[in-house]
């Protein structure tokens, strides 16, 4: 999976993101800050998606396989 990092400047901080997955954002004084964010905010980000979901009343529950 190839993931892209945007940043974009802002009034007082470069914002970070991940193209392809908009919940991961981040901040910082430089680009190399932000850059640095952002891979740690998708660390965490990743780490939390590998929990165990606690979801009741589950109607279904499959596999998905993403071909690039």
């Amino acid at each position: 999976m190839k993931l892209t990092i945007t940043i974009t400047k802002g009034e007082d901080f470069f914002v970070s993101s991940i193209k392809e997955i908009p919940a991961v954002l981040s901040q910082g004084l430089t680009i190399e800050e932000a850059k640095a964010n952002v891979l740690d905010a998708l660390e965490l980000y990743l780490q939390d998606m590998q929990q165990e979901p606690v979801f009741e009343n589950i109607v279904l529950e499959e596999d998905l396989k993403i071909v690039a």
